[in-house]
This record gives structure tokens, sequence and C-alpha cells, in this order.
């Protein structure tokens, strides 16, 4: 009986999970065809900080390992694509102070190309940099992973004949619209929650409670890090690319620390471990940065003139992550994933009278 049960009861998450995905798809439809461009800009950019939060919580939520890369795994995929997608006259038209270096200034290829290689040079840079990267553990790994995002930058910064220096990239072509992006989410979110699902994902979790413990049972440790470390770089570069030909505009000041704080913001508010906690974290920060830009614009309420104060987003935005914190200390999810009968459990265990069923 209770085995009939359980499964009435995955039946009945599967096709509330389909309808719930083809209605927020229909949604998504009815946006991009009558919303506003700034609506749409808004519903592109949470896609893309999706993916970019899902694989990052790969390494540092599922695995536990305190990576600060995915910075320097955006921007070698944000470059890597648009050089590849620029024609060779916008090369030459770019590349003033050096001309690029061949085979870069001759090759041209279509966006799909440009992201899939994209994501493999990410994750063939990061299985190199996993050697000594997982020599060692904790804050030291932080630090190790901190430094080679900064290497990134700086070699971005000076690397005029590959990257342009200081200049940057200007003229890419903007191929990312809600199809590329929410595409990639979706690919992202599915393939990775599949990963973490499976028997690889157990070692994974295994890791992150006790690697010690997982060695002494037998789990390759080094290399379930490496896996999960080259995986997140392979989506962190696609991710970079879709971020590339999104804003059409890329230089080595928007790969900073910044962007890595912004998705360690992410993945702790929603749970470190949790797929669908970085999903829905990812729509909160994302969408509360933009409707937060209103207290830095002037307001008048009735006679009164305040005045707009730069930066005060960011003051507000820090004291409800302290809140969150505060209340809910392990994040929305925890380590644990939606599903809609853990939906339904919190709904009856908060309708259900205190002190018994009684």
């Amino acid at each position: 009986m209770e085995l009939r049960n359980n499964r009435k009861m995955n039946r009945r998450d599967r096709l509330l999970s389909l309808t719930t995905t083809a209605v927020f798809l229909f949604l998504l439809f009815l946006a991009d065809r009558f919303g506003s461009d700034y609506e749409t800009r808004i519903l592109i950019n949470c896609a893309i900080f999706i993916g970019l939060a899902v694989s990052y919580n790969l390494i540092n939520g599922v695995t536990g390992q305190f990576s600060l890369a995915p910075n320097a795994f955006a921007a070698i995929g944000a470059y890597t694509s648009a050089l590849l997608t620029m024609t060779p006259l916008e090369k030459e038209l770019s590349f003033i102070v050096k001309p690029l270096i061949w085979p870069l200034s001759v090759i041209h290829a279509p966006f799909i190309i440009s992201l899939l290689i994209a994501g493999l040079v990410t994750a063939f840079m990061a299985f190199l940099m996993g050697f000594p990267v997982f020599r060692v553990r904790g804050d030291y790994l932080a630090i190790v992973t901190l430094g080679f995002g900064e290497v990134v930058r700086v070699v971005a910064n000076n690397a005029q004949s590959i990257t342009n220096g200081p200049l940057g990239l200007k003229g890419i072509v903007n191929y990312t619209d809600m199809a590329w992006s929410w595409g990639f989410a979706v690919i992202t979110v599915f393939l990775i929650y599949r990963l973490v699902q499976s028997s690889y994902g157990l070692a994974l979790k295994a890791i992150r409670y006790d690697e010690t413990a997982s060695e002494a049972v037998g789990v390759d440790t080094f290399r379930h890090k490496m896996l999960a470390f080259t995986v997140s770089a392979f989506f962190g570069g696609v991710g970079g690319g879709i971020l590339a030909h999104f804003i059409t505009t890329i230089s080595p000041n928007l790969f900073t620390f910044f962007l890595t704080f912004n998705l360690l913001i992410i993945i702790v508010i929603g749970g470190l471990g949790s797929t669908t906690g970085a999903v829905i974290a990812a729509f909160m920060v994302t969408l509360g940065g933009e409707l937060l830009r209103v207290v830095e614009e002037p307001l008048f309420i009735g006679g009164l003139h305040i005045p707009g104060i730069p930066g005060m987003r960011m003051v507000i935005f820090s004291l409800i992550l302290i809140l969150v914190m505060i209340f809910a200390r392990h994040g929305i999810m925890g380590s644990q994933e939606f599903s809609w009968r853990w939906a339904i459990e919190k709904v009856e265990s908060f309708r259900r009278p205190k002190g018994g069923d009684a």
C-alpha cells in the first residue's frame, strides 16, 4: 500500500512539474512577444544568472569545495565565444593597438559552435588548474582559486594581441535572446540536477560532509572533485559566452571578484547544495536588484523631496541578506530540492493546529 501511494505521489509530482514548466514557458513566450525591451532584458539576465549560479553551486555547494573562480570561467568563455563569432573585418577594426594573433584573426564560427568551444576551452583550463588547486583544502583552496581569477583578469588586461587589453571587445553581435538564454538555463539545470541525483552526485555530497570518511570507504575524492570542477567550468564558460553576446561589449573590468561575490550570495541564499534553491535565489536577487533601483532615484512624497542616494540599493540589499541569514541560516531550501510533495507537506504543516492533529 505504501509503495502504491509513493508511485501515485511520484506521478502527481511529475504531472505538476510538467504542467508548471509548460505554463512557465508559455509565460516566457508571452513576455518575449508582448513585453517591453526592459522586461525582456531582465528575464534574459535572470536566465544567465540561473545558469551561472547552478553551475557554481555544483562545486561550491554540492561538493563543498570553496572555489572563488567563477569570474575566471565566465571571462574565458566570454572572450573565447566573442572572438570566434566576430568576423575578420570586425577583429581588424577592433584591434587597433596590436593585431589579433593568427589563427584567431581569420576564424569565424557560428554562435552555437562558439559556445561549445568556449565551454570546452574553459573546462580544459579548469582541468589543468585542478591539479595544483586540489592539493589544498578549505580556506587555502579559496585563496588559490581567488588568485586564479585575478590572474585571468590581469592576463586579459595585458594580452592585447588576444583580448585587446583594457579596450576590450566591442560590437559583439547580440545573439542572446529569450530562447538562447532560457535554453542555456534549462539545459544547465536539468543536466546538473541529473548529475547530482546520480551515483556521482552521492559521492560529491559525501565529500562535502566528510572527505576523509569518503576516502576511507573507497571514493576517489580527487577524481570526483575534478569532475565537479570541470563540469562547473564548462557551464560557466558557456554562460560567459551567452553573457558576452547579451551585453555586446566586454572588458576585463566586467569579470572582477564582484561577479563571483554575486553568485556566492545567490547560492548561499538559495541553500548550499540545492539546485532548485539556486534557481529561486537567482530570480530573487536579479529581480530584487532591479526593483531596488527606485531607492537611488529622487522621490517626491507630498511636498517632500527626497534626493536619490547612489549605492543605497546595495545597502538595502545587504540588510535583506543579513535578515535572510538570521532567520534562514541554511538558505531558502537548505540542502533540499524543491518538489511538489515537499511543498504540499509544508503547506499542510502550517495549516495543522499547534499541539497535534486534534
